[in-house]
């Protein structure tokens, strides 16, 4: 009988452990934005970017020296480009989380768009 009821005591301990409203679901954390190449310079396309005009690329204009690397990085839960308005470079779209390099190797000042979102505009000045 005794062994009737510490099994009893334990079913009801081991029931009621189960049914605890301590739980609560893990909150979401969300992933790292990937490092830009070493050496490179970053530019951010932030989260909403596509409603920030001049704004949607940070930062919006970027000097840096003659064969720097810059490194474009979308941040954004959507999909963007960054697309030379010469003939200089195409990122194809970028994926939230994605990245786009391209070295500079002449001086001069490099205007850039999302083909996307037309209104996100950038610059990059070559010294």
């Amino acid at each position: 009988m005794l062994s009737f009821r510490f099994a009893l005591v334990f079913a009801v301990m081991l029931l009621a452990s189960a049914c605890g409203g301590g739980y609560s679901a893990p909150t979401p954390v969300p992933a790292p934005s990937p490092t830009p190449p070493a050496g490179a310079t970053p530019i951010t396309i932030p989260t909403g970017a596509s409603t920030l005009g001049n704004r949607a690329f940070n930062p919006a204009e970027l000097d840096v020296a003659v064969g720097t690397t810059v490194t474009w990085t979308n941040s954004d839960s959507t999909a963007h480009t960054t697309t030379s308005d010469g003939a200089g470079w195409n990122s194809g779209t970028l994926q939230p989380r994605a990245q786009f390099s391209t070295t500079f190797s002449t001086a001069g000042t490099f205007r850039y768009h999302c083909s996307i979102h037309p209104d996100m505009v950038g610059s990059v000045v070559v010294r």
